[in-house]
């Protein structure tokens, strides 16, 4: 099996049970070793009182997208901690795009950037996610 085969096949099992990241409207739009993409068309039940939005959906969105990047070698791996900087607002009708990129990987611990961005390609948020495998895999290889 390939590293991006793997990769491919964590992800569609994460996914079958991802409920939040459905229900939220994101999609995964790629998947590699140490990387994922996840999208979000931004909907009136996604805004806040100020009519942007809301930033615990854009953490969403952005997690989601380390989670599926830190679990791509298939060893179950966990937040350890998740930082968040906002830099412009979401907006209703966004194509939000969370672009996860593993930085680094030494031992059971990894550090993830994830570069938020809009249809436009403008930065709305940087996040960095420091992780931590766990043991068990997402599926199994035998």
């Amino acid at each position: 099996m390939t590293p991006d085969d793997r990769a491919q096949k964590a992800a569609e099992k994460m996914w079958q049970q991802d409920h939040a990241s459905q229900w939220m409207g994101m999609e995964l739009t790629h998947i590699a070793e140490g990387e994922a993409v996840m999208e979000l068309t931004v909907k009136k039940h996604h805004c806040n009182g100020h009519g942007m939005c809301h930033g615990g959906v854009i953490f969403t969105l952005a997690d989601s997208a380390f989670a599926f990047a830190c679990n791509s070698r298939n060893q179950v791996t966990v937040a350890q901690h998740n930082s968040i900087t906002y830099i412009a607002s979401g907006r209703l009708g966004d194509r939000l795009r969370a672009t996860a990129t593993e930085i680094s990987l030494t031992g059971r611990s990894g550090i993830t950037d994830v570069q938020v961005t809009n249809q436009a390609g403008v930065l709305i948020a940087e996040f960095r996610g420091l992780s931590r495998s766990i043991k068990g895999t997402v599926f199994d290889e035998a």
